[in-house]
This record gives structure tokens, sequence and C-alpha cells, in this order.
């Protein structure tokens, strides 16, 4: 079986940031929260933190796990399990490296884009507010993930 981290990161506004992957890519053009593979021997969120740097050139400030889904997709060989974390980042500056592109949407707005078939759960209790991930972020601890030296 496969690990995937994804993060659902909301803004103030209640939005919340999803990216269409390339053209050239596996389920081309499709929407999902940005994530990816946890490597042999990487803790989930050392491998969210990692993916949102290469992904989006951000950096992770705290997370809290909101949600797994085990998913087989047909062209894939092994079945995926997909842990989704709400996750606050530090910066307001996106740079989408890896995405056709993202855009900020309302949680009641999500079903109007075209979904990876995983994220379906998820973004029925999302639109319909039974998770709200700023909520949930607001009684996690800041992530063990190192930032480098302190400055003094």
């Amino acid at each position: 079986m496969i690990t995937v981290v994804a993060a659902v990161i909301e803004r103030s506004d209640r939005r919340l940031l999803i990216g269409q992957r390339r053209k050239g890519d596996s389920s081309p053009l499709k929407w999902e929260f940005p994530g990816g593979k946890v490597r042999e021997g990487e803790a989930p969120e050392a491998a969210l933190a990692r993916e949102l740097q290469e992904e989006l050139g951000v950096t992770l400030v705290k997370s809290a796990e909101i949600g797994r889904v085990r998913h087989h997709y047909a062209e894939t060989p092994e079945e995926l399990e997909i842990r989704f974390f709400a996750a606050a980042i530090s910066e307001s500056e996106l740079v989408p490296r890896t995405f056709e592109k993202v855009a900020w949407a309302l949680p009641k707005e999500l079903g109007e884009y075209d979904f990876l078939a995983a994220n379906r759960e998820l973004i029925a209790q999302l639109a319909t507010g039974r998770i709200k991930p700023a909520d949930i972020l607001d009684g996690a601890e800041e992530t063990g993930v190192s930032r480098g030296p302190a400055a003094d």
C-alpha cells in the first residue's frame, strides 16, 4: 500500500486551497489538495512539510489529521491510503510549481470542481461544515518539523 498525505489549507476568509493537476500528469486536470507520497521511513507530517515546500514553496507551521481514506485507482496496481491534514502555512504567497493552476474555493464551491475520486468523502464533509479545518487547527500544536536554527 502507498501512503499519501494531503493538506487542507484554509485562509481567514474560509477559502480552501486546491490545485489542478497538469495535463501530462496521471488523472490530468483533476483537482486535488496539495500533497504527495510518503517516502519509506518518513513520518507523515514530515512528508506533508516536504511536499508543501516542493509543490508550493511554503512552510508548514502546524497540522492535524482530519481523515483517512483507502482508494484504488484502476490505472495503479497498489491501493492508496490518503491521510488528510488540516494545515497552516507561514507564507501568504504561493509558488505553484507542480500544478496547472491553484484556486482558493469556499467549501460549498468544492463540488463545482472535478476532483480525484478519493477526495469525494472529505469534500462532502467540508462542504456541509462537518469538518472545519481552521477550528481543528486551533486546538493543534505546532508541528515538530525542523525549520533550521532559531534566530537570536
